[in-house]
């Protein structure tokens, strides 16, 4: 598995996951977005680039306190097309994922 595969001026991520799977719903969201904003930066883009994203939920009960991190994350005018579905992940104490496509920058 690659974590960063660049394509014709794409930049697609593998799946992003916490950094602490032991932490709540919040902070799993925001570790995994620090990932997400490093590896963009390494492949030359940023979130002002993203194209697409879509975020996997190990229980949808958890969408609004996922969001609020998200929308806060985003910047103004810049969201990408989107998709949320609830899965079984990896592992049962992570509760979110995210797989992202970006232009570079």
């Amino acid at each position: 598995m690659s974590r960063i595969v660049k394509h014709n001026g794409c930049v697609y991520l593998c799946g992003q996951v916490a950094a602490d799977a032991s932490a709540d719903i919040s902070e799993q969201t925001q570790t995994m977005l620090d990932k997400v904003d490093a590896l963009l930066k390494q492949a030359g883009s940023d979130r002002q680039h993203m194209l697409s994203a879509t975020i996997y939920l190990r229980d949808m009960k958890d969408f609004s306190s996922m969001n609020a991190v998200w929308d806060a994350w985003v910047p103004d005018g810049y969201a990408p097309a989107r998709a949320c579905v609830e899965a079984r992940l990896a592992r049962p104490e992570l509760l979110v994922e995210i797989s992202v496509v970006a232009a570079e920058a």
